[in-house]
């Protein structure tokens, strides 16, 4: 194929039309052309030659031209498309290192396989054009709904006409036993939009908790305009869900507005989602408040929270337990996911047994450490106290207050309980320097000798091996692995060593051992607390 006058302006055509189908810049289809003729042109004439087409926006005339660049002459390597200072003055008058000599050359007949391949590139460049197109129109709708029309069905996954591109909701993001049918309409989340050089760029899903959300908005004109707002969502997929919602009217109910007259609301979202219950609970700042409220319809007696853990415990009265846990642990797993908490639902039967046993627990330690007999050792767990450091260095008036304890008595118990401490640091700290702890981990301040024992224990002998330490390795703490929080045991945390704590030993540590500069941390402190007062006079509107 040459190209000649009877063609050139196909060209133009050929480029407004596949631009005008596909929705892309002409231009860039001209591009496409002129790249793809350019490659043909140099299977003809070398492929060492620099060849380039540039294609007349009005008229399609093709001009081929050869390029030569100046370059240094240690610098030469191709002979085709580069030449020295020396080799360019036969062409230019002062040529200049990147000097360009611009050549025209005659145009190329495009054999058979020439043209495939041009065809090829153009389609290539056109298929890139459209997904760059398509990736620009729809990376900020992430996080809407969409309305799509279903094409075809493939290995399970939904391939979606979104307008201006395709969607692909996988199997894994449908609802339930869902099945769509080519041309059925669908309602889809805007999970994720990725820029990829194959495959589908628009994921759409159907499970996902914020379709839920989104789905509220749409139906209740208070979240959409701010009134009410949706603080936390959690979803087992066409079966059950709940949602957290706070008012900011005071007039208004935010429970009641989101079901809607009659339920007409709630139910509009519940048969999009295939008839998927939703629990709509007050959200609440309190976090035990706020449990309470997600595990409706369950009724609770108490709730015990360590914050630190991240744990909770639900006592719930013994004929409440299935109906608080749900069918399969679906009622628990879903307020555990709204609330950000793990929950441990135990019965007032089983809480009583374990204070039970708590009680006796300590009993035993008491009898055991300071030879008392059953009763007084009761007397002391009744009173609050739960170890032997309570004992040994509480003020004397907290013993005084227990029946039949006089100042003889008392001072006798203070002094049995120090004699055991004692006894008991010292075998520590005899164990410890046995599995070789040095003098310099010994006489740090902070650590007993029972911490000091069971760094021992992990091979932590020296300062210099402390300081080395992570926060997180001695007061221990909570990591999420696939989903679910994983609890990573510290060194010193049955010491009750909080992080906090943790850290101001180990930063102690390493001051003492030069590695860190104290003016350095304290004008890092001042940096934040500034920082920290900027950002709050910035919310403040200072």
């Amino acid at each position: 194929m040459a190209i000649t006058s009877a063609n050139q302006l196909e060209l133009l055509q050929t480029a407004e039309a596949v631009a005008r189908e596909k929705m892309i810049d002409p231009d860039l289809v001209v591009q496409a052309m002129e790249e793809s003729l350019a490659r043909a042109a140099k299977s003809r004439y070398g492929a060492e030659m620099d060849i380039r087409v540039a294609i007349d926006r009005k008229t399609g005339k093709a001009t081929f031209t050869r390029v030569r660049t100046v370059v240094e002459d240690e610098e030469l390597e191709n002979y085709q498309a580069e030449l020295t200072v020396a080799q360019a003055k036969q062409y230019l008058d002062n040529p200049q290192v990147g000097d360009t000599i611009v050549d025209e050359v005659p145009p190329v007949e495009l054999g058979r396989i020439a043209a495939q391949s041009a065809k090829q590139v153009i389609l290539q460049k056109v298929r890139e054009a459209e997904r760059d197109r398509q990736y620009e129109e729809f990376k900020d709708r992430a996080g809407t709904i969409i309305n799509g029309q279903v094409k075809r069905e493939e290995y399970g996954n939904v391939i979606v006409d979104i307008g201006r591109g395709e969607g692909i909701l996988r199997r894994n993001e449908k609802i339930g036993r869902e099945s769509y049918r080519p041309n059925d309409r669908i309602r889809c989340y805007i999970k994720d939009v990725r820029r990829e050089t194959r495959g589908p760029q628009v994921f759409l899903s159907r499970t996902d908790p914020q379709f839920m959300a989104e789905l509220f908005k749409m139906e209740v004109p208070e979240i959409y305009d701010g009134i009410i707002e949706i603080k936390a969502v959690a979803r087992d997929p066409g079966s059950r869900a709940k949602i957290a919602v706070i008012s900011y009217d005071n007039s208004i109910d935010p429970v009641g507005a989101c079901v809607g007259m009659r339920g007409s609301r709630v139910q509009a979202v519940v048969n999009e989602l295939q008839g998927e219950k939703i629990d709509i609970i007050p959200w609440n700042e309190d976090q035990a408040t706020f449990l309470v409220n997600a595990l409706q319809p369950a009724e609770v007696s108490k709730v015990v929270i360590d914050e630190e853990a991240g744990k909770i415990e639900v006592v719930v009265p013994d004929e409440q337990l299935s109906l608080a846990i749900g069918r399969r642990g679906q009622n628990v797993r879903l307020a555990s996911q709204l609330t950000g908490l793990d929950i441990d639902i135990m019965t007032e039967a089983e809480e009583s047994q374990r204070r039970q046993a708590e009680f006796e627990e300590r009993t035993r330690l008491f009898m055991d450490t300071l030879d008392l007999d059953e009763f007084f050792a009761q007397l002391l767990v009744s009173e609050g106290f739960t170890n032997l450091e309570e004992v040994a260095y509480v003020d004397v008036d907290e013993l005084l207050v227990i029946d039949g304890v006089d100042e003889g008595t008392a001072a006798e118990l203070q002094a049995r309980a120090r004699d055991f401490l004692e006894e008991q640091n010292r075998k520590a700290l005899d164990h410890a320097r046995e599995l070789g702890v040095e003098d310099s981990l010994v006489d740090f301040e902070g650590l007993t000798p029972q911490m000091i024992e069971a760094l021992a224990s992990d091979g932590i002998k020296t300062l210099e091996d402390f300081a080395t330490c992570a926060d997180w390795e001695l007061a221990g703490g909570w990591t999420t692995v696939d989903g679910e929080r994983v609890k990573d045991d510290g060194l010193l945390e049955k010491f009750d060593v909080s992080l906090e704590e943790a850290q101001t030993l180990v930063m102690t540590a390493r001051i003492q051992l030069g590695w860190v500069d104290p003016a350095e941390l304290e004008s890092d402190e001042e940096e934040d607390e500034e920082a920290g007062e900027e950002d709050v006079q910035e919310e403040a509107g200072v």
